[in-house]
């Protein structure tokens, strides 16, 4: 697992998902990345980008956000692939002061079908970069269940979700907080929907489409995922472990 940090300059929370556990072996690196947005990303950011050969990159975004803070891919060969996740605006979670449980419900009830779409985007092109504005909740419960469905192990797949709130500045932090508070001067849930990414809060979303579908994988297959796509998805992402041997 790498953070990239000294790679991609500009961009907040980006890393690669090589190294993670996986039934059989381990997720392979340099072929799927999660990032927040990349409006901020240098010309050191932009060149390093280049050198990652990414061939496709999934925004989650609505309009809005994709308006105020444009991507910087200047000088990138790739497929923009527009899944905008949420039905309406990010803004009105913070105006109903949703939980992070009750937006990720939302999510997986009201957006399955784009969730598929992200994952059939991962299959189809590698590498591929998914991202969303601070790559924490429409980014993590994409990647997640991705991970998921390809055998990567929960406690992995649960671990990697909750890095985000590590990887967030706490400069950063302040700030939005600060700013939210002042149009949401009473919302309860204003922090946890802008800094965190507890792990109780992944494990219990991967329980849940246990216990209603039987496994996330279930879950993308009831919602348009073939089976072929599954098993391409895990053939790309998964490198098997070469069986050891014992010196006679």
């Amino acid at each position: 697992m790498s953070d990239l940090p000294s790679l991609i300059s500009g961009a907040m929370n980006f890393r690669d998902v090589g190294g993670l556990p996986a039934a059989g072996g381990r997720t392979r690196s340099g072929v799927l990345y999660r990032s927040g947005n990349l409006a901020s990303v240098d010309d050191a950011g932009a060149a390093a980008l280049r050198g990652l050969g990414l061939r496709r990159v999934i925004d989650l975004r609505d309009d809005d956000e994709v308006r105020w803070a444009p991507s910087r891919l200047t000088g990138l060969d790739v497929v923009t692939q527009r899944v905008p996740l949420f039905l309406g605006s990010v803004e009105s979670f913070f105006q109903r002061d949703v939980g992070l449980e009750g937006l990720y419900s939302s999510l997986i009830e009201d957006s399955s079908d784009k969730v598929v779409e992200v994952v059939r985007g991962i299959v189809h092109d590698q590498p591929v970069l998914v991202h969303c504005t601070v790559g924490k909740d429409r980014t993590g419960v994409t990647v997640a269940l991705t991970l998921a469905a390809a055998g990567v192990e929960t406690d992995a797949v649960v671990e990697d979700y909750a890095r985000t709130e590590r990887m967030l500045p706490a400069s950063r932090n302040a700030q939005v907080v600060a700013r939210l508070r002042q149009m949401h001067p009473g919302a309860v849930h204003l922090e946890e929907l802008a800094t965190r990414s507890p792990a109780p809060v992944m494990r219990a979303l991967l329980e849940r489409l246990d216990a209603v579908f039987g496994s996330p994988t279930e879950y993308l297959r009831a919602h348009g995922l073939g089976d072929d796509e599954i098993t391409e998805l895990r053939r790309i992402l998964i490198s098997a472990e070469e069986p050891s041997t014992t010196r006679q």
